[in-house]
């Protein structure tokens, strides 16, 4: 069985939606879906324990360990002036030791994003978190354009990852997307 690391910053809760998401997908293809988040940025950056460390709504810290063992990697944040969340990126500038040991090397990993604008950087914030995950020598995937959410005119969606933008919840395609992209990362590790 695959084990899937959906890391993920969120604030207004769309990011952890998708998350859940990208989990539903995981479990669906067979895998294990575990979620973990970042702790908010502060002036000091406090690195998880693994213990009772949870974010205000109920998501364990992320730990090296989680990423060091999960089969696969999905990664989810806002877009914060077109980049990635300084909690997710401040992660993983801890991850050196990992880089340096090539735990990283070969395994999957895709991303997603959340955006509150049509043109609030939604491919922008998905390059910016390949940017590390490709320095870790991981193989990164994307949503192919077999994809029927990549059809939809109204909404977030790409090529590089399923996006969210701007509404209460997520729409039936972005939630689809994000749910196909879980499945295709656990079939790939499960290869």
């Amino acid at each position: 069985m695959a084990s899937i690391l959906i890391l993920f910053y969120s604030r207004t809760g769309h990011v952890a939606q998708m998350a859940e998401a990208v989990g539903r997908g995981v479990e669906k293809a067979g895998g294990t879906a575990i979620l973990r988040t970042v702790p908010a940025l502060t002036a000091h950056y406090e690195q998880a324990t693994g213990d009772s460390l949870e974010s205000d709504n109920g998501y364990l810290y992320v730990t090296k360990d989680d990423l060091r063992e999960a089969d696969g990697l999905a990664l989810g944040s806002p877009s914060r002036f077109g980049t990635m969340a300084a909690p997710l990126k401040g992660f993983f500038e801890t991850t050196s030791d990992l880089w340096l040991s090539g735990a990283l090397i070969d395994k999957p990993a895709a991303v997603f994003a959340s955006a509150s604008s049509l043109h609030g950087g939604h491919e922008v914030v998905l390059q910016s978190m390949l940017t590390p995950l490709l320095h870790h020598g991981m193989v990164v995937m994307g949503c192919p354009y077999s994809d029927p959410g990549l059809s939809a005119t109204e909404g977030g969606g790409t090529p590089y990852g399923p996006t969210h933008l701007d509404a209460e919840s997520l729409r039936a395609h972005e939630e689809g997307m994000a749910s196909r992209l879980g499945e295709r990362l656990t079939r790939w590790c499960l290869k």
